[in-house]
């Protein structure tokens, strides 16, 4: 159980940033939440390409304060870039104006390469900054808070299983491949792979209904009635104060500035 516990809740804090505790990790998750929303809803508001290198500046310092691990950071901001990459070459392409160059007939347009570039800066810092502020904390204590946040209970309740039962899951699914392999299955591009990844995706969905009736009625023996008892309460401290109200005033900062 401790070994299913152990993989299922992996944050970037716990993937090497163990002994290193920063600013943003005692801060109050509830907190936490409202300022990754505020602040991307700000971001992504902004258009003027310097308003844009700014919040991507306060990002980088928010994960300088967290103190998280930045190769494994950048290594899942960098899944998100390979989609902004391929982007920034279509999109001058696809969007008339000024041209830059021309290949094969069809014009790339400075405008093109303009929105493109605002779009990169727009992704990366609101992500950044979801990923510093939301991303850092254990998905248990993710839930927790949207809870006391009221957010609605039953999404909160499906949140919560979920972050329990996906390692388990993925148990299983790893158990039917090792079944297969021991069988003499080997992937292939054929109708035999086909169709045996559509008999292991069957066999997952049957396991995964049995697995679910099981849990249960071992849940309603235990006293279930259908809510989570969510005892962790949260306190607002002096710090959550100072950090809700600088991190508004820059995001004020970043509207006059982007309006200038």
């Amino acid at each position: 159980m401790a070994h299913v516990l152990g993989h299922q809740e992996k944050t970037l804090t716990e993937a090497g940033a163990f002994g290193r505790e920063g600013l943003i990790s005692p801060l109050d998750p509830r907190m936490r939440i409202v300022m990754a929303a505020m602040f991307g809803i700000v971001t992504v508001a902004l258009s003027s390409i310097p308003a844009l290198l700014m919040a991507l500046a306060v990002s980088v310092s928010m994960l300088a304060m967290s103190r998280l691990p930045w190769r494994q950071t950048l290594r899942r901001m960098a899944m998100m870039d390979g989609f902004i990459l391929f982007m920034l070459v279509l999109l001058p392409f696809s969007m008339p104006g000024d041209a830059i160059v021309t290949v094969w007939g069809v014009e790339a347009s400075w405008q093109g390469l303009w929105k493109a570039v605002e779009i990169a800066l727009t992704a990366n810092a609101a992500i950044l900054a979801l990923m510093v502020l939301v991303g850092s904390m254990e998905p248990v204590t993710l839930g927790h808070a949207l809870h006391r946040l009221r957010c609605p209970e039953t999404l909160v309740t499906l949140l919560m299983f979920t972050i329990r039962y996906i390692e388990v899951l993925r148990e299983e699914y790893l158990r039917l491949r090792a079944a297969m392999k021991v069988r003499g299955f080997r992937p292939g591009t054929n109708w035999h792979t086909y169709r045996s990844f559509g008999y292991l995706v069957g066999m997952m969905l049957v396991r995964a209904i049995e697995r679910s009736e099981r849990i249960l009625g071992a849940m309603k023996c235990r006293g279930f009635s259908g809510r989570m008892l969510l005892l962790q309460d949260f306190a607002f401290a002096r710090r959550d104060f100072v950090f809700a109200l600088g991190l508004g005033a820059v995001s004020i900062g970043l509207i006059i500035l982007d309006l200038a």
